[in-house]
């Protein structure tokens, strides 16, 4: 027990002085005053009307937004066409279809509308719903239903 030192001292609890930030000069002076560290920052954007403003970082990423991969395709025309003849032949609405597959009627609205990004899984909960091909060749096409022997 020779390694022990008994003349440090621990103190818990204390809170490390963090450095303050002051908006008036008064606090800035009486600082000044005492001998404390004062550093100064400019905002960057400071007093200048935001709305008419460009900075460099805005131009670098229109740079990159123009070299950027196309964005993700919608769902054809034609598939919200067939969707929306077979919901009509079966006389139920986009909430009741939407109801059925367990999906929002907005998912629904914006597939009619070709407005949405295909998702093969709701895509086969439809056709199965509707019993019309949505996917591949022969989109608008009649299902048959399974096959009795």
């Amino acid at each position: 027990m020779s390694s022990v030192d008994w003349d440090s001292t621990t103190v818990i609890g204390s809170k490390a002085k963090a450095p303050k930030v002051t908006r008036n000069a008064s606090d800035l002076n009486a600082a000044r005053r005492t001998g404390a560290v004062v550093s100064t920052e400019k905002k960057i954007s400071g007093g200048v009307n935001k709305a008419h403003q460009t900075t460099d970082h805005q131009r670098i990423v229109k740079l990159d937004r123009e070299n950027e991969v196309a964005p993700p395709t919608k769902v054809a025309p034609s598939v919200g066409r067939a969707m929306q003849t077979a919901r009509m032949d079966l006389k139920l609405s986009q909430k009741d279809v939407a109801q059925k597959i367990n999906e929002k009627p907005s998912v629904l609205q914006d597939y009619e509308s070709g407005k949405a990004i295909p998702n093969a899984q709701i895509l086969s909960k439809l056709e199965r719903v509707l019993a019309v091909k949505l996917r591949g060749n022969d989109i608008g096409k009649k299902l048959e239903g399974p096959k009795k022997s």
